[in-house]
């Protein structure tokens, strides 16, 4: 009887694993998508119609599991769904760091140059938990999966990403 459950625990553990990492990799496909899309839209119609429709929270480039944030190739980023109201439009995050001093957005500007498109890992909190009134530092961090895209012929990048 051990042996029977024992099995079956192996199987519905292997069944969860198998469907986190289909479910992961449509995520991906997604964020790959809507950054290859907004690259797109932003040589077709222009920069500043790309700024307002990424900014756009019911915008085109705003899916289920992820968005596009828009940034240049000196870390700057000129677009956001979600920045925060009040801000300025266009905030310099070059040296900003995730929660273990990771300095991501220049990963971001490396992958951009060198590759043209890549993937990135590095720790952040959630919507969630950056609404905490707490410091950054003591806020819980997870893993962020992050595709960066540069623009065809432009110093620009798209960035989405999704929580592991």
């Amino acid at each position: 009887m051990r042996k029977v459950a024992v099995i079956v625990l192996v199987i519905m553990t292997s069944v969860v694993i198998a469907a986190s990492v289909m479910a992961q990799s449509a995520v991906k496909d997604e964020c790959v998508a809507l950054c290859k899309k907004a690259a797109e839209f932003i040589n077709e119609k222009g920069l500043d119609a790309a700024i307002a429709e990424i900014n756009n929270r019911e915008g085109k480039f705003v899916a289920k599991n992820t968005y596009v944030f828009l940034m240049d190739l000196d870390g700057n980023r000129l677009a956001h769904p979600y920045a925060t109201p009040g801000y300025p439009k266009i905030i310099r995050l070059f040296d900003m760091k995730d929660t273990t001093g990771k300095l991501f957005v220049q990963e971001y500007i490396k992958v951009a140059k060198i590759k043209g498109e890549g993937w990135t890992e590095y720790m952040y909190p959630t919507p969630e938990e950056l609404k905490k009134d707490i410091p950054f530092k003591e806020k819980k961090s997870s893993k962020k999966i992050s595709f960066v895209y540069r623009v065809p012929g432009k110093d620009l990048m798209v960035i989405a990403g999704f929580f592991e």
